[in-house]
Formats: C-alpha cells, structure tokens, sequence
C-alpha cells in the first residue's frame, strides 16, 4: 500500500494517470467506463491509475478529498461493469489508500496489450456498443475509424489464427461437455425462513376469533422458531414485508449454502496448438441466466462465531470476474501470454456454481470467446453442462 500512497503523493496528471476529487458512485458510471476505456487504450507500458479523493486547487496545490468508505463496498460493483460493458475484459483494482489522512481510492489497471479496448454493449445513448477513447496526455478523446484502424493493423501485424486455440473441460482429451450433479434447495437458509414465516401467516389465517389466533400463533411461532425467540404479535403485512428482506437478510448464510457446501467446481484448460505464443490473453464466459443455475460472484464469506468474515483481497483477486444481467451471467479472466504445446488451465481458482433439481435432465450452453493482442479474430465457440 505505500507504492499506492507514494503515486498519490508524487504522480501528477499525464497520460498514464488521471485525478479526478470525487468517487464515481451510482451517478458516475457512464463516466467510469469512459475513463477507463481512455486509460485502457492510452500509448503507454505497464499500469495505469485513476485516483479518487485527489485533485488541485487554483493554484496548482494537490489536495485530498475524503472518499466514502460504502465506495469501496462493491455498490457499484466497479469490476463488473468494465466486465459487463468492455471488451476485450480489462482486470481493474480498486483500493483505500490513507494519504495526508484522508482516505482516497485507486483504480489500478493492468497492463493493456489487447487495444483497443471497446464497448461491447450500450450503456446510454451517448456511450454505444463499439464506442471507444483514449486518453492522450492530460485529455480524453473519442477514437475515430483512422485511430482504430491504425491499432488493428499493429495487433493483427504478426496475428495467430484463431483456429489454433482449442479450450474446454479437463480430462485425458479436452471434453466440450460435463456433466453436473443438481441439488436440492428446500434446506437454503433463506427458503427454510420463507417457509416458516408462510407457515405463521397460514396459522394467523385459519383462526378468527383474535384470543385463538394469538394463542395459536404463539404456539406456532414457538415451534417453527423455538421458545428462546421472543413472539411478537405482527400483521400478515408486516410478516409478508419481513419476506421481502429474506434474500438480502440470509445472503451470506445462502452463499455458504450454494458455493462452499453445495458447490461445483469449473476449470477450465487452454491450449494453444499455434507455433507462437499467445500473448496478453484473455478469456470471456456468456452463460443463460436461470433461477435454479447459481454461480458465485466472489468467494464466499467464512462462517466464524456466528458472524460471516470476509475473505482477504489476495483470496478474492485469484477468483474469475463475474457479472449478472437479466438474461445473462458473464465471467472472465486475464490469462497472460500462452505458449504453445501444453494445456493450462485457464482459473486460479475455479468458477464455483450450484444447480437446483428444476434443471434436472436438461443442458446448458456457455459461450467462450479467447482475445489475445496477437490474435487475428477471438477463438469463440461453445461448451455444454449436462445436469
């Protein structure tokens, strides 16, 4: 961390680092994605930096600006919007730093060989799908056709053909199918909750007469939650509004239900059949999204007397990039350059999922798409999880 405050201290605004006095947050994600997008494609070597909470006054004195603490939360999710909306992925690291005693925050972006760096998907509409920037100098700009072209034709210089590069499942051959065990999710923490407070409300409901129905409710509260769990006489409404927060309420107890004792592992293995290596490779995962088909955004917390502890950032930083939409569920991860001739595998720690019973008999497609600065097109194509 002293490398990180020794760059807020010393660095000042160039090509490869930015200040910007206050956090992005909820409002400022359009121009999150900007920014990074400029920094990611900017002509420079090694990292790039956006330092939050810093900036300089009118006569030219850097100054710290406190960050809030809830910025460095997950709300938003920084690394799942560059996930979710750049191609090809870019690995970004947000981190507190105390400076001058005020806490400010660093982006930290990985070393950027694959440019350009792209919107894969509409965010606004000012920031679309095949947008890019950079950022040159102390500014930002939109790239044009010329720019573009020009970056193209420097990647695709000494290009590797895509059909070289095989991916799938491990084994003695490399398998495009696995098969999944499913489960049963009646003992998810936050589905038992459910079904007990569903029972209080059938109990308070089959009962008119209001001295019955608190006598009754009593002695089914005491039975579903246990005489050591004080009752209190609630309405239908307030108990159904409970049921609202179960989700949120259990979401450290589920995540330890779904991806530590009931998890599957998923590795993956690359193999690179060219002559020449591949080099800043990068890997992107599109699966459907489904109810029943879970798969963890981050390691999950560790049961500790009664409390949850989180895992340290060395842990979650080995753990794929995933992000969740609607209708899908993405994953990706920096692989670095990839000599040819043996498999690798492909996560530092694999992607943990866990499926329900309705999936039971069916299969799931995921689509794979490999980027690497000298490939000439991404290796794309598409695995299946039978369950």
């Amino acid at each position: 961390m002293n490398r990180l405050a020794r760059i807020v201290r010393s660095a000042t605004p160039s090509t490869a680092v930015k200040f910007r006095k206050h956090a992005y947050g909820n409002s400022g994600v359009e121009e999150f994605l900007r920014d990074v997008l400029a920094m990611a494609n900017a002509s420079v070597e090694g990292s790039r930096y956006i330092i939050t909470g810093a900036g300089f006054d009118k006569k030219g004195r850097k100054r710290m600006y406190n960050v809030d603490r809830d910025d460095f939360s997950g709300k938003p999710a920084y690394q799942s919007l560059a996930n979710e909306h750049i191609e090809p992925p870019i690995r970004i690291r947000y981190q507190p730093v105390t400076v001058d005693g005020e806490r400010v925050g660093i982006f930290e972006i990985g070393d950027c060989q694959d440019r350009p760096y792209m919107m894969r998907v509409d965010y606004s509409e000012t920031l679309r799908r095949g947008d890019a920037y950079a950022r040159v100098k102390k500014s930002t700009v939109k790239m044009g056709r010329r720019q573009l072209q020009q970056l193209f034709e420097k990647k695709f210089q000494h290009a590797v053909s895509a059909t070289n590069i095989e991916i799938g499942f491990p084994g003695d051959i490399i398998h495009k199918d696995l098969k999944v065990a499913t489960r049963c999710f009646d003992e998810l923490p936050s589905m038992v909750a459910s079904a007990k407070l569903h029972e209080l409300i059938d109990a308070k409901s089959r009962v008119q007469a209001s001295a019955s129905n608190t006598m009754v409710a009593r002695l089914t509260h005491a039975r579903l939650f246990g005489t050591d769990s004080p009752y209190e006489d609630r309405s239908t409404e307030e108990i159904m509004a409970e049921m609202r927060q179960l989700e949120r309420r259990y979401k450290h107890q589920d995540d330890n239900f779904l991806f530590e004792n009931n998890a599957t592992l998923i590795q993956l293995v690359l193999l690179n059949q060219g002559k020449e290596e591949l080099r800043d490779a990068s890997l992107t995962l599109v699966m459907p999204n489904h109810n029943a088909f879970h798969v963890a955004t981050q390691l999950p917390r560790i049961p500790r007397d009664d409390k949850f502890i989180e895992r340290t950032p060395s842990e979650q930083s080995g753990y794929p990039g995933v992000s969740l939409r609607d209708g899908s569920i993405q994953a990706s991860v920096k692989l670095g350059d990839i000599e040819p001739g043996e498999p690798v595998e492909v996560f530092d720690l694999p992607l943990r999922i866990c499926v329900g019973n309705d999936l039971k008999g069916r299969r799931l497609g995921i689509q794979y798409s490999v980027f690497a600065q000298n490939l000439r097109t991404p290796a794309q194509g598409k695995l299946r999880l039978l369950f």
